[in-house]
């Protein structure tokens, strides 16, 4: 049986000096998401995180937000609790209260390391905004994962189910780039104040990566007073 591991690396590279500035630079070019978008810069996106099977199986991502934190989607936290079976790598989960799985609402989770990640200039997290902050158009934004890269422009599949957005959402994306299957749970950040900051956590989006249809990303400023209340508790 796998189990589940938090990965810090690869892309976590940055400054210890506080959050959303990492080290290296990322480069943007206007593609900056994972369908139509480009590879990034080693080094350059430093809360990124892996969540990988025991046997290294990448299906989801994260972001750092400290050293005992790790922000993700909720619909992904049944995945990271049925099958764990080392409970000293094993990270708690807590899920949002309101988390529907039937309307995709609410999809937050937060995952508390089991092992603290050692902030260094190899290791650093991104930054939360506050409850009322704003991100108006012409933000600067990118969505990063290791999920696929390819649109499945062959099939013309849509969802089986009704979706709705609501104000705990925030779309981004169809100017011909996404996000994909494998970037769940993974940032949507946006520049602010000279520091990258935790926007919107990948949740749901076309079945096909349609770079052209947008991708729907939990809207992190609506879930800053659950948060606080999660991380001030444990």
């Amino acid at each position: 049986m796998a189990f589940l591991w938090v990965v810090l690396g690869f892309l976590l590279f940055g400054s210890s000096s506080g959050c959303g500035v990492p080290a290296i630079h990322p480069k943007l070019s206007g593609l900056s998401r994972i369908i139509n978008g480009e590879d990034a810069v080693p080094s350059s996106w430093p809360w990124q995180v892996s969540l990988q099977t025991g046997s290294g199986l990448h299906f989801c991502g994260g972001s750092l937000i400290s050293q005992h934190w790790v922000v993700t989607a909720a619909h992904l936290s049944g995945s990271a609790r049925a099958p764990l079976t080392a409970p000293t790598t094993s990270p708690q989960v807590f899920e949002h209260p309101l988390w529907d799985r039937a309307a995709d609402t609410n999809d937050i989770a937060l995952l508390k390391l089991a092992t603290p990640a050692l902030l260094s200039t190899t290791v650093s997290p991104v930054c939360l905004p506050s409850g009322n902050a704003s991100f108006p158009a012409g933000s600067i934004c990118a969505t990063t994962g290791w999920g696929r890269t390819q649109y499945n422009c062959e099939s013309h599949k849509t969802s089986d189910k009704l979706h709705k957005i609501t104000d705990v959402m925030v779309c981004a994306g169809a100017n011909g780039v996404s996000s994909c299957m494998g970037d769940s749970g993974g940032p949507l950040v946006c520049q602010k104040d000279g520091a990258w900051t935790l926007v919107g956590i990948v949740s749901w989006g076309s079945s096909q990566c349609n770079p052209f249809s947008p991708g729907v990303y939990a809207r992190v400023t609506k879930f800053i007073p659950w948060l606080l209340e999660v991380l001030e508790a444990n």
